[in-house]
């Protein structure tokens, strides 16, 4: 006889941290949660994707740009993270490549600051945490 037993599932997402002309990209999330608030692009990974493929799917639907994974910033798992649940993070330095800067999918606009500018500013999710990372590790520097 098998034992039936239910799991909940963690959702797997990235974001991206692009340096466009000397500023970081973000986004102004046009749905909930933290509607109206400035975020980093990036969003859900689906079943059968790599979250590299992921992460160049989302920058360009949120952003406009086509953007390649550079570096990896990290892994951010806090179970609170996310008020709709479980959501689990890989956020990478993405280098642009190509494309025209326009908001887009998810996206009510996109915004330029410098990196001074953006860690100023209340940032959904934990993305403040992210770009402080990044920019305390070095990584920033590196493009």
């Amino acid at each position: 006889m098998f034992r039936v037993f239910y799991m909940k599932c963690i959702i797997l997402t990235v974001d991206g941290i692009i340096l466009y002309n000397g500023k970081i990209v973000l986004i102004r999330r046009k749905n909930e949660p933290f509607k109206g608030k400035l975020a980093l692009p990036g969003g859900i990974v689906e079943y059968g994707e790599s979250v590299e493929n992921a992460l160049t799917r989302e920058l360009r639907e949120e952003t406009g740009l086509i953007c390649k994974p550079k570096k990896l910033v990290g892994v951010y798992s806090r179970p609170d993270r996310d008020p709709r649940g479980h959501f689990v993070s890989v956020c990478f330095l993405a280098e642009p490549v190509g494309g025209k800067l326009k908001a887009g999918d998810d996206a009510s606009s996109v915004i330029l600051l410098s990196i001074e500018e953006a860690l100023k500013c209340e940032l959904a999710f934990d993305h403040s945490e992210m770009l402080r990372e990044a920019m305390h590790s070095g990584v920033l520097s590196e493009m």
